[in-house]
Formats: C-alpha cells, sequence, structure tokens
C-alpha cells in the first residue's frame, strides 16, 4: 500500500502555486526513496515546498521509489503530458550508492523509451551536489562537495543545544550506512572534516553508533552529541537516537537536515547543474 503526498502536503505540480510555470525551463522532479513512516514523506513534501519558494515560476514535482506515491515513473508521464520538452531529476538521496546508482537511472531509462519526446537528465545526489568545478566520482571530492549540507547538521547541532566548539563535546555523524564502500566514505571524510567528529552507521558498515561514542569517550570527550547525516526522521534514525542514549545518557541528538534553506539551495544546484547538461545535449542534437 502507498501512501500519497497531494500537492497541499508538497508534491507540487504547474497547479499548486502562485506563480504561472515556465515550460521552457525543465520541470524539476524530486525523487525520494520512500518510507512507512509518514514522517519521512512529510519533510520531503516540506523541502520540496522550500525549494519552490527559492524558484518562483519553476515546475518542482515530488516523486517516491517506494511505498509513498506519487511513483517517479508517475509523475514522469504528468510532466511529459502537461506539454514540457525536459525534465531534470534530482534524486533526494545524500549517498550516491544502490538507489542513485540502480533504481533512479532504471525508473528514468523507462521512462526515457515511453516518452520520446521529453528529455530526461538526472542530476548528482545532494550529498554530492556539483558546488564547484566538474563533476567527480571520488570520496574526496564528494565529501568536499557535501560540506554545505555538513554545516547544516552542525547548525542542527546547535539548535538541538550542543555547541560543536565545545572542546569536551564529542560529536557522532551518524548516517544510514551502505554496502557501497565509497557512499561510506563519504560520510567518514565529512567527519574527518571537524574536530572531534567521528562516523557512526545505523546498518550496513561499520562503526556503529554505541562504538563510536565509546572511541570519542576513550579520546577524553565527557559530553556527546550526534549529528544524523539523514534527510528526514524515520525509523532508521529512531534506532539511531536510541542506541544513542543507551550508550552515553543525556546524549544530544540533533534534528536532521530537514527542509533546511542551505538543503534547498543545494538541490536547485544540482538541478541547474543537470539542466545545464540538458541544454548543451539539446544544442548539439539541435
Amino acid at each position: 500500500m502507498s501512501i500519497r503526498v497531494d500537492h497541499a502536503a508538497g508534491a507540487v505540480g504547474p497547479d499548486a502555486g502562485r506563480h504561472p510555470v515556465d515550460r521552457s525551463r525543465p520541470a524539476l522532479v524530486a525523487v525520494a526513496h520512500g518510507s512507512r513512516d509518514g514522517r519521512s514523506a512529510a519533510t520531503m513534501a516540506a523541502l520540496t515546498r522550500a525549494v519552490r519558494e527559492h524558484a518562483p515560476g519553476l515546475d518542482v514535482r515530488l516523486s517516491f521509489l517506494d511505498f509513498n506515491a506519487p511513483r517517479l515513473p508517475d509523475v514522469l508521464a504528468a510532466v511529459a503530458a502537461d506539454g514540457h520538452s525536459q525534465a531534470v531529476v534530482v534524486p533526494l538521496l545524500l549517498g550516491a550508492a544502490y538507489h542513485a546508482k540502480v533504481d533512479v537511472p532504471a525508473a528514468v531509462d523507462a521512462a526515457v523509451h515511453r516518452h520520446p519526446r521529453l528529455r530526461i537528465v538526472t542530476s548528482q545526489v545532494l550529498g554530492s551536489a556539483p558546488v564547484r568545478g566538474p563533476w567527480c566520482s571520488s570520496a574526496a571530492y564528494r565529501a568536499r562537495a557535501a560540506q554545505p549540507l555538513l554545516d547544516v547538521a552542525f547548525a542542527r547541532l546547535r539548535e538541538a543545544g550542543a555547541d560543536p566548539d565545545d572542546p569536551g563535546l564529542g560529536i557522532v555523524l551518524a548516517g544510514a550506512g551502505s554496502s557501497d564502500p565509497t557512499a561510506n566514505a563519504v560520510v567518514a571524510g565529512l567527519a574527518a572534516s571537524r574536530p572531534r567528529t567521528v562516523a557512526a552507521f545505523a546498518a550496513g558498515a561499520g562503526p556503529k553508533v554505541d562504538a563510536a561514542l565509546a572511541s570519542l569517550r576513550d579520546r577524553g570527550a565527557t559530553r556527546f552529541a550526534v549529528a544524523p547525516w539523514f534527510l528526514a526522521p524515520g525509523r532508521l534514525l529512531d534506532r539511531v537516537r536510541t542506541t544513542a542514549q543507551a550508550a552515553a545518557p543525556g546524549v544530544v541528538a540533533a534534528e536532521p537536515l530537514g527542509d533546511h534553506p542551505v538543503v534547498a539551495q543545494v538541490l536547485l544546484g544540482c538541478y541547474r547543474a543537470a539542466g545545464a547538461e540538458t541544454e548543451e545535449c539539446a544544442d548539439a542534437v539541435g
């Protein structure tokens, strides 16, 4: 069973706002993985609304790979039916792992065959946003590119009452974890770029959150905080919080990145970089 996210909740389509849609610009189709936890879909809807606020007139739509509706193929079909000739799919993912490498491309390839008049490109994931320079597949580059989102994670720590500059504070940057070692290396690289910060993962790879907290304690930390490397709340992040509280009672657990304005700007940056590629392809074909 799929939970549908309607226009009012943030699946923004051409009829959802005050500004007329400019169909000369590629539609932005954000695609989230989807979750049985309604908090996740609601957060993605709020992020979509934030993007639209930053780009009046841009046709911004939310879609999902699983669990929630509308699904990505249905949204791309609607984009084609509404008269667009181009669309940019932006994966609402922090890591370039299985969903980004397999699930999203498969859905896009199928849509390309179904809608040959709709030119579709897929952007980098948010955690590999092409902030400056050419795209690069190395974990080191992706960690540098993800620094704006890491700033958001640390801003969320401050909102929760932790001071990242506190010399006695040990910080766990907690990611979901992946079977893809490069995706995990990006999170580890991000953690290594900040003092007294280590990476941990909720699933798949290690170290786990409790082990990361123990390592920080061994290094002399007397206070602890968890900065989620998650876009939205959900059961996996709940598990991170529960594990952290058991391992370090009183630990400060921040909120996920969510619909922070910087996340919306990073999403738009991914769209614009991929959109520029679409224009170059169109010029070459024309």
